[in-house]
């Protein structure tokens, strides 16, 4: 079992509190994740009703969506990191840009309109990922990074299930069709670009973990951006997380599982409400397990859930199994949401931050591409059962990965 480094006392930990900037960014996600999740659930069920396209779309839509995005997030990170760690004009653009963009799908007229309307959607997010990210550990103590990422998680899931349960209150009981919801989700997307602007003061970047604040300044001394500049240590983490993308297929696919069962798009989107539900209910006690108990441990209990939950989706043929399966698999994947983002600060040199998670977002973004189109390929092609053991048997391998040759070595890491 890996444990955290001797110099952070426990009941220190404890009497930590979160500071403000971490609070409102967790709120600035909420309104965000509102304004997502009324449109991100809607979109599987837009292309096969409307749109009459199928897997293969969907896979590729997420994937060429995602892997822009991580481009942006490598450019984003070090661009903030150059600039001595000024990164709220930066994730503000990113806001505004996903939040004008998304509401413009409810007027899509094919699934073309849609990967474009998607994309740009994703360039906003790939805009403000690492910088937000990079904010929240510039914010947090050493000693409860696992705890401020997990809180993040959990507000941006809590979110998540706003979102989809009010796209589904709305389609139930006014009589709006699935664009007129789109076009609705304006409203809380505007509330997070604003609360972002007036809530949230940049901090001082932390020249240690523990730590001493210094004035920042734009900076040229930051080593080459490229890949052999990272730590082999890093190198390994991230490669593992690579191939745990693979597995990771995009959550709209069990939208799409139950929407092929016959179930029906309300009774979707609140399944899609209990999946983000349960995430958000596990990343805070997550986030806090890591910080105790050691974040790979975390991460390696998250992940071989994960691949069972897939595996057993491989089986789910009525709406009781859907429902049963998505709780689990929510809980366990909500669990390992900070410990997954806490290792990339342990990682990173405190001027770095950005860049790291720059790195981090555009690895697993890159593999969104080729993880999409194998899981929509592999529905389309043979079945659906196929495609979710395909990706349990990756994420094992995986979780094996992580464990023998990617494992977190603290007294090394943690600086």
């Amino acid at each position: 079992m890996d444990k955290q480094p001797s110099s952070i006392n426990q009941d220190r930990v404890h009497r930590i509190k979160l500071p403000q900037a971490v609070i409102v960014l967790g709120l600035v996600s909420f309104f965000n994740d509102v304004a997502s999740d009324m449109v991100i659930p809607l979109i599987p069920i837009l292309l096969a009703s409307v749109l009459a396209s199928g897997p293969i779309a969907l896979g590729l839509i997420e994937g060429i969506a995602d892997a822009l995005a991580s481009f942006l997030k490598l450019w984003s990170g070090r661009h903030t990191d150059a600039m001595g760690g000024r990164r709220k004009a930066l994730a503000v653009v990113g806001y505004s840009l996903s939040n004008f963009t998304r509401p413009l799908l409810g007027i899509a007229t094919s699934w073309l309109s849609v990967l474009i309307l998607r994309s740009i959607d994703r360039v906003g997010k790939g805009l403000r990922s690492a910088p937000r990210d990079a904010l929240i550990a510039d914010a947090a103590p050493a000693e409860i990074r696992g705890y401020a990422f997990g809180f993040h998680r959990a507000l941006d899931n809590s979110g998540a299930v706003a979102g989809s349960l009010i796209a589904a209150a709305i389609l139930a009981w006014s009589g709006l069709n699935l664009a007129e919801v789109i076009l609705w989700s304006a409203l809380p997307g505007a509330i997070a670009v604003v609360l972002f602007i007036v809530g949230v003061k940049e901090t001082q970047q932390n020249t240690q973990r523990g730590d001493t604040n210094l004035v920042q300044i734009p900076t040229t001394n930051l080593p080459p951006l490229r890949w052999s500049s990272l730590s082999s240590s890093t190198q390994r983490y991230l490669m593992v997380l690579v191939l745990f993308t693979f597995a990771r297929a995009s959550e709209t696919f069990i939208i799409l599982l139950g929407y092929q069962l016959g179930i029906e798009v309300v009774e979707l989107l609140i399944i899609w409400a209990a999946i983000n539900l349960s995430k958000a209910l596990t990343s805070t006690l997550g986030g806090q397990w890591a910080d105790r108990y050691g974040r790979g441990n975390v991460m390696l209990i998250s992940w071989i859930a994960f691949a069972i939950a897939f595996l057993l989706l491989s089986f789910a043929t009525n709406n009781i199994e859907l429902w049963a399966i998505s709780v689990f698999y929510g809980l366990f994947a909500g669990l390992g949401e900070g410990a997954e983002r806490a290792l990339i600060v342990d990682y990173a040199h405190p001027k770095e931050r950005g860049t790291a998670f720059g790195w981090y977002h555009l690895m697993t973004g890159l593999a969104a591409i080729p993880a999409g189109l194998l899981f929509g390929s592999l529905w389309q092609g043979y079945s659906a059962a196929l495609a979710f053991v395909v990706a349990s048997g990756l994420a094992v391998i995986a979780s094996i990965l992580l464990r023998l040759w990617a494992w977190p070595n603290y007294g090394r890491i943690i600086r």
